[in-house]
């Protein structure tokens, strides 16, 4: 009998090639046979595991989501390690949401994807609020650090200031898709807003 973990890994062949695909194409252009082509297994074996497309995307949005907070995770404990303030350890691990590479860039895709059927299916958009929630208060509890730490002044509203450096980043990411990861310095600008968040208490 296949161990669960040959499942898994399949589950996640198929979502890696899905992400590639989704990338390239977008959500109406990706087939089961253009899928099964691209991860080199068949239709059937798919459909053994994912029965459409929107089950597939809800798949690949939480292994993309899974793959996105390790990252984040090494980023928060690299700038612990290091001493970085606060804010430093913020910034480096919201850039790891803009498509700023080709791994980003797919993970973005997928992320749009999914947002963009949630608005006629409540269980896609029960997935987005779940992830936006978990990211909304990740970024809460590091501005309220902040506040603990003396980055960020005490009167802050940690929710209100967590919600407008998501909404810069969102906004970021679309700039950089459509316009080219070279087209002008994401990250600074990012920066510029975390700054007017963690004013170091003055």
């Amino acid at each position: 009998m296949p161990r669960v973990a040959d499942h898994d890994q399949r589950r996640a062949q198929i979502a890696r090639a899905f992400r590639r695909l989704l990338a390239a194409e977008g959500f109406a252009g990706v087939s089961f046979s253009r899928l099964a082509a691209e991860a080199g297994i068949s239709v059937g074996l798919i459909q053994h595991y994912f029965a459409s497309k929107d089950v597939l995307l809800r798949f690949a949005y939480d292994d993309a989501v899974r793959r996105l907070g390790e990252r984040v995770r090494d980023r928060v404990q690299e700038g612990a390690a290091a001493g970085l303030p606060v804010a430093e350890v913020l910034l480096n691990s919201l850039v790891e949401l803009l498509p700023l590479d080709a791994e980003r860039d797919a993970e973005y895709r997928v992320r749009q994807g999914l947002q963009a059927r949630a608005l006629h299916d409540e269980g896609l958009a029960e997935v987005a609020r779940r992830s936006g929630g978990d990211l909304l208060g990740y970024v809460t509890a590091v501005v309220d650090d902040g506040v603990a730490r003396g980055e960020v002044e005490p009167g802050v509203d940690a929710v209100l200031a967590a919600r407008a450096i998501l909404a810069a980043v969102q906004g970021l990411a679309d700039q950089v898709v459509l316009s080219g990861a070279d087209a002008f310095p994401a990250r600074d600008v990012l920066g510029r807003v975390v700054a007017s968040v963690f004013t170091g208490g003055r």
